[in-house]
């Protein structure tokens, strides 16, 4: 099964797993974000709705997916786009928006300051 982990990661924690995939070790998909309040931001709640609907279902159109969420067109084609610009979905050579996840993993720790 394909999983991506969405992910809250610093500078250095970021550059230890580059250089740890550079020696051969594979370190798995991973889409990281420098805060927790940027990744509420981008995965909203209407977003991660519309990741459930694409996660395993292979590519479809943005009136598809509105569709099958039963919701305005055009209000999911601006969560897409928001979506496709921090690399969260593709674009095939279609066209269409796919999730090429059958899984997605959020890791995250919350500390006192």
């Amino acid at each position: 099964m394909r999983t991506v982990t969405l992910e809250v990661a610093s500078r250095e924690k970021l550059g230890h797993r580059f250089v740890r995939a550079f020696d051969g070790e594979s370190q798995g998909s991973f889409i990281s974000f420098e805060t927790p309040e940027l990744l509420f931001k981008v995965i909203s709640g209407k977003r991660w709705q519309l990741l459930k609907i694409m996660t395993g279902a292979g590519p479809m159109t943005i009136r598809e997916a509105a569709r099958r969420m039963d919701r305005d067109v055009k209000a999911v084609h601006g969560d897409v786009q928001a979506l496709l610009q921090v690399g969260i979905l593709q674009k095939t050579d279609k066209g269409q928006i796919v999730f090429p996840f059958e899984a997605v993993h959020v890791d995250f720790l919350l500390k006192a300051a």
